[in-house]
């Protein structure tokens, strides 16, 4: 990149730039992380920009490609850190305002791609979240297309619970986070009891970096006894609401907990009743939260 001239940097930027968003979707729906996709499209600005771009058709299906390869790259790695991880690994939360359209790939759906192989992931993501031809999926990831359509087929299988069956509407996702903060902030266990399936699950990431419960409750006792523990918790130290927002397409809410800790919750709901609870607490996958939580809460959607 340092070889480049002005004038050849801002026409590959002219080009890359408007694409970046959807690049930065590619690379996150793989690896989970926002800062580890943003590095993955980036390296790929730095290859676009020493690329003879005269000689590619389709910018997008190129770099596109360019960013699956850097991703199942980055995969290797990422998965051997969460071998050692301390406590549920959640993926980094991205949080989204209200008026916001509800994500296709939602978090039950990344924990899902997280027990994957690398080669699964990136060919169910490709081709049934993208829309890619079994041809292009190919190309991208060095196996036949025929090859291609059975790691898609068997991720498929593995991944098919993990989309709802009777999937909630965003206005009434919202009333149930908005009835389930109130319910679980004031003590209020009977309708709090009400909210929640019986088989529900609760799990919180802090990564060793925050307080949170190592292991995840599972049903409606556990989760209750919980919340009743936390109760007196909340009682001294009031959680501060920053809003309600769709988080990882599924609805929630950003709070600040104990008056400093940066915390997200996240609610699966199927049947009308929420059946996980995904807290995220582990400062270092907050970073895009409180950056741009900062214009949100100045009145700007996130």
């Amino acid at each position: 990149m340092a070889g480049a001239t002005a004038a050849d940097a801002a026409a590959a930027a002219a080009v890359f730039d408007p694409l970046r968003p959807r690049l930065v979707r590619v690379a996150y729906r793989m690896l989970g992380s926002v800062a580890d996709a943003e590095d993955v499209v980036q390296e790929a600005f730095i290859r676009w920009l020493g690329t003879d771009r005269s000689a590619v058709r389709e910018p997008e299906a190129f770099l596109r490609r360019v960013v699956a390869r850097l991703g199942l790259d980055q995969l290797k790695s990422a998965r051997a850190r969460r071998e050692t991880y301390i406590g549920p690994w959640l993926p980094e939360p991205v949080v989204e305002a209200t008026e916001a359209a509800p994500d296709e790939v939602t978090l039950p759906l990344l924990l899902a791609l997280e027990r994957l192989s690398p080669l699964e992931r990136a060919a169910f993501l490709l081709h049934d979240v993208f829309g890619l031809g079994f041809q292009e999926v190919g190309e991208t990831v060095g196996r036949d297309p025929a090859a291609c359509r059975q790691l898609a087929a068997r991720a498929r299988t593995h991944v098919r619970a993990a989309r709802p069956r009777f999937p909630v509407s965003k206005d009434r996702g919202l009333e149930i986070a908005a009835a389930f903060f109130a319910a679980s902030r004031s003590g209020d266990l009977a309708r709090l009891r009400s909210l929640l399936a019986t088989d529900v699950v609760q799990l919180a990431d802090g990564g060793g970096k925050a307080p949170a419960a190592l292991e995840p409750f599972a049903g409606l006792a556990a989760v209750l006894a919980v919340h009743e523990t936390l109760a007196g918790v909340f009682a001294a130290a009031p959680s501060r609401l920053l809003g309600y927002g769709l988080v990882n397409g599924l609805p929630g809410f950003v709070t600040l907990e104990g008056g400093d800790i940066l915390q997200t919750t996240a609610l699966a709901i199927e049947g009308g009743r929420v059946s996980a609870i995904y807290v995220v607490r582990n400062p270092d996958k907050l970073t895009d939260v409180r950056r741009r939580f900062s214009s949100w809460a100045a009145g700007a959607a996130p």
